[in-house]
């Protein structure tokens, strides 16, 4: 349980977790991590025979993280100290583990929301958008994200090997234990108002902003790859359809102003696809996400110097480009240019040297981060 200035409620979760265990005769012990309590929950923690694990850092995920290293036992349930959950579920929480499953999580929407226990913000915004969010993103059978009761394998628990030290510690857990392919069950769980006697220290924007951030952040498709991709594919359409010359669509003419801003749109887009797989990589090299075997598959034909010669083609392309224009400007004597006629062949030259250019310059980083995984 992490603990911070949760002395008017820690007694009684205490002792209804101590009489779960007993009534169900569940091996197990009650550890409190203080996230550095003013108000004297230390003593009582002990005084009520749980075992206080101090964590230093500040934070909700700290403080899980500094508990969970401690626990003892085989499997690891986790609950808010504010008498908000009832800890009485607790045996539906232990008998999917003990069928095999790594993710226990309580579902406040199907066990029941007690009136003024959840914030209407929260209740018909925050967590519905957010849980939509996850899910849609990483195609997580969850249908609620930020339950704070949950229970898992300890051992599945280091294999996420979670990285995040504040609220959003809830959502990098369903996150990765879906990325890595894990067991994941929900059972329903009430949700009471709480019995602090001071403000949560839940903060609804900055923690909401928080969590949607750490989403966007691991998923590198939805943040980079498909904005990016579909960006690339609107530009060099609209390049396509004006490089021969002005079209008109009902009484609006588009020309070289548009062009210029097509060719905008496929180089701001290809940029959003290189990171997404600069981000991709990265982040299976750190260990933050799974192998890929698509991305494997990729590399496997992919090499520094199938991009080197890609991106040389590309520039060639485009110094061609630039030296026709250079030859038309020559054969008017070096003087005044058709700006429309000319702006074409100087944007596509302008495309296909940067294409080409950050083609060979993104294999070379690329295989600078290729390195360590190898």
């Amino acid at each position: 349980m992490p603990c911070l200035n949760e002395s008017s409620t820690l007694a009684g979760c205490i002792a209804q977790i101590q009489a779960t265990l007993a009534a169900q005769c569940i091996d197990g012990e009650v550890i409190v991590a203080d996230n550095g309590s003013t108000d004297g929950s230390q003593a009582i923690a002990e005084a009520m025979g749980a075992r206080l694990v101090a964590v230093p850092g500040p934070g909700y995920g700290s403080a899980l993280m500094g508990g969970i290293a401690a626990a003892r036992g085989r499997y690891v349930a986790m609950g808010d100290s504010d008498s908000s959950y009832d800890f009485r579920d607790l045996p539906k929480f232990l008998a999917p583990l003990r069928a095999g499953a790594d993710l226990i999580m309580g579902n406040r929407f199907r066990g029941g929301i007690q009136p003024s226990a959840m914030p209407p913000l929260h209740r018909y915004l925050g967590n519905p958008v957010l849980t939509g969010i996850g899910r849609l993103l990483f195609h997580s059978p969850c249908r609620d994200f930020h339950c704070g009761l949950r229970a898992f394998r300890k051992d599945a628990y280091q294999r996420m090997d979670l990285q995040t030290t504040g609220m959003e510690f809830a959502s990098e857990m369903v996150v990765k234990a879906t990325l890595f392919g894990m067991r994941i069950v929900e059972v329903p769980t009430t949700l009471s108002p709480d019995g602090r006697d001071r403000a949560p220290h839940l903060r609804s924007w900055r923690d909401g902003w928080r969590h949607l951030r750490f989403l966007l952040m691991y998923s590198p498709r939805w943040l980079f790859l498909y904005p990016g991709g579909l960006l690339m594919l609107i530009g060099a359409l609209t390049a396509l359809w004006l490089l021969p010359g002005p079209r008109q669509v009902g009484k609006v003419i588009f020309d070289i102003h548009t062009l210029l801003y097509a060719v905008l749109a496929v180089l701001v887009g290809f940029q959003a696809v290189l990171f997404a797989v600069f981000t991709k990589v990265f982040a299976i090299t750190e260990g933050l996400l799974p192998e890929d075997p698509r991305l494997q598959t990729l590399f496997r034909y992919l090499k520094l110097e199938t991009g080197l010669l890609a991106g040389a083609v590309l520039t060639f392309a485009g110094l061609t480009t630039g030296v026709c224009s250079l030859l038309r400007w020559d054969a008017l004597g070096f003087g005044p240019l058709d700006p429309v006629r000319m702006v074409r062949l100087v944007a596509m030259t302008i495309l296909l040297v940067t294409l080409g250019v950050e083609i060979s310059l993104s294999s070379f980083f690329l295989s600078i981060l290729g390195l360590r995984r190898r």
